[in-house]
């Protein structure tokens, strides 16, 4: 390929790109919904994939990279005028856990087990599902999460409180399965398990969904008949 004509594409696909950017909005930068995701990816794949096909001129750079940003655009247009393409377009956020109680039926919607929900929770400074009382999966994959009342981030200083031991939170029942690597990680055994187990009204650990062991704080647990409803 001829070094002066690959600068010249390159020049006009860096300015062309930055121009639809700008005209794009931010949106497509942040990929705020599942659509703009996609489009920021075609459109980098236009550029790409024409730059260095010899058999590809300016004029198909330029025409492909205008004609995918007036659709980009056309499609913005439709979800900011009518509900339904916005709906259709854009989607809405799920709610992963209501109340405090995981939603095990938005879960599967979503293709998510619960070891990816308490992933993206540690991933927002939230160790414990325990501290959430609301968890919203976004289009885009992000979480937002509300937590409970107490539970509110507070400085130490302004309430002149000792610092006090930190300790991470360890989830011994998982969908219903024990975790005996956790078990032995906590210095506990099967029937200690059983036994706390017991004093929360629970008589078989293959039927809790999710359950966390917190020094200081006791085990947590929900049930698979709680987050099913």
């Amino acid at each position: 390929m001829n070094i002066g004509y690959l600068t010249i594409e390159l020049v006009i696909g860096f300015l062309l790109l930055f121009i639809l950017v700008k005209v794009l909005g931010k949106k497509i930068i942040n990929q705020i919904t599942p659509f703009t995701f996609i489009g920021a990816i075609v459109l980098g794949e236009l550029l790409g994939n024409a730059l260095y096909d010899e058999k590809i001129g300016i004029g198909y750079i330029i025409y492909s990279m205008i004609l995918w940003a007036i659709l980009l655009l056309i499609v913005e247009i439709l979800g900011q005028k009518f509900l339904k393409m916005r709906k259709l377009f854009e989607g809405k956020p799920s709610v992963l856990i209501r109340n405090g109680i995981i939603n095990r039926n938005q879960l599967k919607k979503n293709k998510m087990n619960i070891n990816q929900l308490q992933s993206l929770l540690r991933q927002s400074e939230t160790f414990s599902i325990r501290e959430v009382e609301y968890c919203y999966l976004e289009a885009n994959g992000s979480i937002s999460i509300l937590k409970k009342s107490p539970k509110q981030k507070i400085q130490q200083e302004d309430m002149n409180l000792p610092p006090q031991p930190v300790h991470v939170p360890v989830t011994l029942i998982r969908d219903g399965e024990l975790l005996a690597d956790e078990l032995v990680e906590i210095g506990q055994n099967e029937e200690w398990l059983i036994n706390q187990l017991s004093a929360q009204g629970v008589a078989d650990y293959r039927n809790v969904f999710i359950a966390e062991w917190l020094q200081g704080d006791g085990l947590f647990l929900q049930t698979i008949d709680q987050v099913s409803r």
